[in-house]
């Protein structure tokens, strides 16, 4: 079975996600790779676009054990039609749980064949120098087993006369999936701004995937809309975006004592 083209559909606000599946797609040595990119709000409104032969690598960030909710509407507009894919998530260094299957199952939803998935480490989004959880990655070390997987994807395909032939993967997991489980109040915390650091250039703004931030006169952001992916503070060259709520802080800081050792990718082929 011959793949040229190898689409890598997305969802990636801190843009971790993004790196895995270009090193996938550079270990897959495909002829043209194209990039779907679903992060940001106008991707709510694309037009469902129908993907046939090509290879497509979908990658999507672990929210709570789970596929982030705002990227699921966003995937579905993909239409496939026994199309191969690759199915990746990509979790803060605690545990995926539940993601992976509820991806595969998804994109089987969606007419796709996943003939390949894996679990990645990034750096959680809530980490900071000061509160530390996989920071820096993924590094050196997570881009050469991205690679890997990739030339080893492309092995499996180059001995397959058709995806016909091609054999399902079995994601670990649980169904029904994992309650998300969320404290009510933990719904209405998101970054605040540290206007004494602020200049209103707006980033925080432009990287925001649900559009809950407006520049005004001042920073105004929706709480409720904000899903504390932590894109503005990861991206504010000022430092002007920060999480500091008390719930908050006591959720991750126990998170970050008790998940330090170091996790490694794990993929189903």
């Amino acid at each position: 079975m011959n793949i040229d083209t190898v689409k890598l559909a997305y969802f990636s606000p801190t843009g971790t996600t993004r790196k895995i599946l270009n090193e996938i797609a550079e270990g897959l040595g495909a002829n043209s790779i194209e990039q779907i990119d679903l992060t940001l709000p106008a991707a709510d409104t694309l037009s469902s676009a129908a993907i046939q032969d090509e290879l497509v690598v979908i990658g999507v960030p672990v929210y709570e054990g789970r596929v982030s909710e705002t990227a699921i509407p966003r995937l579905q507009q993909l239409k496939a039609n026994k199309t191969p894919a690759v199915i990746v998530v990509m979790y803060g260094n605690r545990d995926f749980e539940d993601a992976l299957l509820e991806l595969n199952d998804l994109t089987r939803e969606m007419g796709f064949l996943p003939i390949a998935g894996g679990a990645f480490v990034g750096e959680h989004s809530m980490a900071t120098e000061d509160v530390p959880l996989a920071n820096g990655r993924p590094d050196v070390d997570d881009m050469k087993a991205a690679k890997a997987f990739g030339a080893e994807i492309r092995a499996k395909i180059n001995s397959l006369k058709s995806v016909d032939e091609a054999s399902s993967i079995t994601p670990p997991g649980n169904t029904p999936y994992i309650d998300h489980g969320s404290s009510p109040m933990m719904k209405e915390i998101a970054a605040a701004t540290l206007e004494e650091n602020c200049t209103l250039c707006g980033e925080c703004a432009t990287v925001c995937p649900v559009g809950a931030i407006t520049i005004g006169e001042s920073v105004t952001t929706d709480t409720i809309a904000c899903i504390l992916c932590n894109a503005c503070v990861k991206n504010c060259s000022d430092g002007a975006r920060v999480l500091d709520h008390p719930l908050a802080n006591k959720v991750f800081g126990w998170v970050s004592k008790n998940y330090q050792a170091r996790r490694d990718p794990v993929t189903f082929i």
